[in-house]
């Protein structure tokens, strides 16, 4: 399994994966986990900037289509992708079973949001699925990617000795 996760802050996801059962999968070649810095595909050379006002100006920033249509247009060149994941608060809620039905998947792209999110058109034309893990707001995704990543990885064969184990740990 490949995760690519793709954020404006890639510092904060630099311990999750380099620790315990996600190092050991990677370790044993049964998960990848990639993270691109969305400033990376800005065309604004000097600032890198990836962030804009809200159609109709209201207050905050979001997240610009270009940068991110370009980040995952660079990705889906390379390979194809079971899902193209944003999370947000108002995204579908994150259980176990969605765990378990994407331990079955080969590709998954995780968008972080952050700001007030990302330009709508993101969600209207390049995201498959919206996930949430609760009703409530965080700074940005990232936190939520690494969640994800983490329990979805533990489930993969071979990442845990003990298999029935990973179905019922707390």
């Amino acid at each position: 399994m490949r995760i690519d996760i793709i954020t404006v802050l890639p510092e904060l996801l630099e311990g999750p994966f380099n620790h315990s059962i996600i190092k050991r999968a990677q370790n044993k070649g049964l998960a990848q986990v990639h993270i691109h810095n969305l400033r990376d595909y800005s065309t604004d050379t000097k600032h890198r900037r990836v962030d804009d006002y809200a159609f109709g100006f209201s207050a905050g920033m979001v997240l610009q289509v270009e940068p991110i249509e370009r980040a995952i247009n660079h990705l889906k060149s390379e390979r194809d992708y079971d899902e193209i994941i944003y999370t947000s608060p108002d995204g579908e809620r994150f259980d176990q079973r969605t765990a378990n039905s994407m331990s079955l998947m080969k590709n998954i792209i995780i968008l972080c949001g952050h700001y007030k999110g990302i330009d709508q058109r993101v969600r209207d034309h390049l995201i498959t699925k919206e996930i949430s893990i609760g009703d409530f707001v965080l700074t940005g995704g990232e936190l939520v990617a690494a969640m994800i990543s983490d329990s979805v990885i533990r489930l993969l064969p071979g990442a845990i000795s003990d298999e029935q184990s990973a179905l019922s740990d707390s």
